[in-house]
């Protein structure tokens, strides 16, 4: 961008940076602006979905989405109700993403490796009204965990789920990715996709055009759970406007149009899959290319020759994988051209490696927090290769960014290293049902603190260099130490536990945990690891795990997880 609304506003030596923009922002809904893409590109795919063999235009994808958003209407889902979607990736889960919207309700984005004392914590804090979820991936039986935490399901014919710790639960409906039109239900108390969609035929013409003219870009239209940087994992409100302009922004800087077709083997239930790959690519008419329903590197080398991908995002262990597969050099990847690397701290060894090897050349870095909707900064294709590598760029337009010291919140000189803070129309609205989480994380000036430490060079450009709080960060999972510590210390013969993240050359980092059992008590690490499986997500349980006598302590008797830390890196 080059004209003088588009560079970046500096205040002297400060650490601030405000961008405006050639674009203004959007002020539409979703469904208004999707709505207009598709028209526009009503004959172009859309959406592939290769393990499930299905393809659809634009226009087919309106078609199907109409149906949906019809069906949810006559089930009894409508403007500001919570709808869960508990899956891994697949063109159902694109397909409730759209018509929630449509309708004016709220998705509710579920981890699919939680399980089931973890879903139980996510239903209840964002009070889901409605489930979606698949039956079954890999060793998560999504259907056992229901009826464990909901019995009725398994006596009462399609009734209201009966749980009192899950009040306002409704429904729950199940599809099966393989086959929804031909889901079976596998008790008498769930609903199926086929008969949701059955629920909307009876409905009036005009009865969606009538919903669609009662949203407005301020409505919150979802919630994704994030463990920020304190305490359990909270429910992330997210609007229309945040979401549809941070997708549109960014699939500027990227100059993806629809010519662009995207290899998305990020997770649809983080912000990355939903905004910055569904959404990015809905927003100008590009085509959404699913790979595998989880992670796998071979699927999406596989993917990227025959469909002709010309982008790809990922956390940096995906692209490891990806450059590490021993299959990598029996495929044709020469029609990429950028993608987003993002998620975790991205080595410029590996940048490197992708430019040249993955022959990706345009592929940019990416920063940003759920907070922020979610990307707030991006390097461009522009940019030096120094700059590409060493920083997470400058913030996109219509954002403000600064960095501020941790004791005084002044804002600091160039080259200073203190927190960074963003503020702009990307801002969550809040954590839901929590007033006071909400008001730790943005000020009253309504700067958003990121809890990350970092720097900003005189033209806006930002490095991140730690973060302010204890979050841990493995594979681009968002990790509370607080969270596992007060699992494991369930654990009859553990009297106190510390739980701190160290270095990962492939994950970037690992979750450890120091253990101090009960006088006389003995246990090992395969006894801890045996209690938290399938208690707590796979990627929450602990990679190394020491018994010790005693911890670090500050004379006031504070735990010192960073000398923790810094023993554990010598010793490892």
């Amino acid at each position: 961008m080059s004209n003088r609304a588009s560079m970046a506003q500096h205040d002297g030596r400060r650490s601030y940076c405000h961008r405006g923009g050639e674009q203004p922002l959007l002020g539409a809904t979703i469904p208004e602006h999707f709505a207009t893409a598709a028209a526009r590109h009503a004959g172009q795919e859309a959406v592939v979905s290769v393990p499930q063999q299905r393809r659809l235009s634009y226009r087919e994808l309106v078609h199907e989405v109409n149906r949906l958003a019809r069906g949810l209407l006559g089930i009894g889902c409508g403007k500001g109700d919570r709808i869960g979607i508990w899956s891994t990736n697949n063109l159902e889960w694109l397909l409730l993403q759209l018509a929630t919207a449509r309708i004016g309700a709220i998705l509710v984005n579920i981890n699919p490796a939680y399980q089931a004392r973890e879903l139980a914590y996510a239903l209840r804090r964002s009070e889901v009204q409605f489930l979606f979820t698949i039956p079954a991936f890999h060793s998560s039986d999504y259907v056992a965990m229901l009826l464990e935490l909901l019995p009725a399901l398994a006596r009462e014919p399609a009734a209201e789920p009966v749980n009192e710790s899950l009040p306002t639960l409704k429904r729950v409906i199940i599809y099966d990715p393989a086959a929804p039109s031909a889901t079976r239900r596998p008790c008498p108390g769930f609903l199926t996709w086929p008969e949701v969609l059955a629920a909307g035929k009876s409905l009036a013409g005009d009865t969606l055009d009538i919903a669609g003219a009662t949203l407005d870009p301020d409505d919150a239209i979802n919630i994704q759970y994030t463990s920020g940087t304190t305490g359990f994992p909270k429910a992330v409100v997210l609007t229309h406007h945040n979401i549809l302009n941070n997708a549109w922004f960014s699939a500027r800087a990227m100059h993806f149009s629809s010519r662009d077709r995207l290899c998305v083997p990020v997770p649809c239930y983080h912000c990355f899959g939903m905004v910055l790959a569904n959404l990015l690519c809905l927003s100008v008419g590009a085509c959404i290319v699913i790979p595998c329903e989880h992670f796998d590197p071979l699927a999406v080398l596989q993917t990227i020759g025959a469909e002709r991908c010309s982008a790809v995002h990922g956390v940096p262990t995906m692209f490891i994988a990806l450059l590490e597969h021993p299959h990598f050099g029996e495929f044709d990847l020469s029609s990429l051209r950028t993608g987003i690397m993002a998620g975790a701290p991205c080595p410029p060894a590996l940048m490197q490696r992708v430019m040249r090897d993955l022959h990706c050349p345009e592929v940019l870095i990416g920063y940003g927090e759920t907070e922020a909707s979610p990307l707030t900064h991006l390097t461009t294709r522009d940019d030096t290769l120094e700059r590409r590598t060493t920083t997470v760029g400058r913030n996109l337009p219509h954002q403000e960014v600064k960095v501020v010291d941790t004791d005084s919140g002044q804002t600091v000189e160039h080259g200073q290293v203190g927190e960074i803070c963003f503020r702009g129309y990307h801002i969550m609205q809040g954590y839901h049902g929590d007033a006071e989480a909400t008001r730790l994380a943005v000020d009253a000036r309504g700067w958003l603190h990121s809890g990350d430490l970092g720097s900003m060079d005189a033209e806006g450009y930002v490095q991140i260099t730690g973060r302010l709080r204890e979050m841990i960060i493995r594979g681009g999972e968002n990790i509370y130490p607080r969270e596992i510590e007060d699992f494991i210390f369930t654990h009859p013969k553990v009297a106190e536990v510390a739980v701190f993240g160290v270095p990962s050359e492939f994950y970037g980092e690992q979750v450890m945990a120091w253990i101090q059992l009960h006088p006389g008590e003995q246990a090992t690490e395969e006894e801890i690891r045996a209690y938290c499986k399938g208690r707590i997500a796979h990627y929450k349980i602990p990679e190394y795990i020491w018994f010790v006598d005693e911890f670090p302590m500050t004379v006031t008797g504070k735990l010192q997880k960073f000398r923790m830390r810094e023993i554990a890196i010598e010793r490892l």
